[in-house]
């Protein structure tokens, strides 16, 4: 799950987040994200991501914020991110389903802003 914060969430060269999507997610895994959006498959993934870190500041960063926890095929993430030094500007948790080694659904909750 960390890599996938760093290799995917961080990675705003698409031929590098495509390749690490390619090694982590199923090939018909889904991207949930708030409120309703639900992508599946490699390149929606991918295309998900980038309008993302198209919204944010290049200096922007996914940060772990513990350890992914799992078991029984389910792992959980609590991240931040901001830029670097700066204050967080969102945080949040990933839930993960994995099967056979590889990501098969990731959920994405933001946590609410005071």
């Amino acid at each position: 799950m960390q890599a996938n914060l760093a290799s995917v969430f961080n990675e705003r060269d698409a031929r590098k987040r495509i390749e690490a999507i390619g090694e982590l997610y199923a090939e018909d895994a889904v991207l949930y994200e708030p409120p309703d959006t639900a992508v599946e498959g490699h390149a929606a993934i991918s295309e998900a991501v980038a309008r993302l870190l198209a919204k944010l500041p290049a200096d922007f960063a996914f940060t772990a914020t513990g350890p992914a926890m799992g078991h029984h095929g389910i792992g959980r993430l609590r991240w931040q991110a901001g830029p670097p030094n700066g204050p967080v500007a969102v945080s949040g948790m990933d839930i993960a389903h994995a099967r056979d080694g590889r990501i098969h659904s990731l959920h994405v909750f933001i946590e609410p802003t005071a």
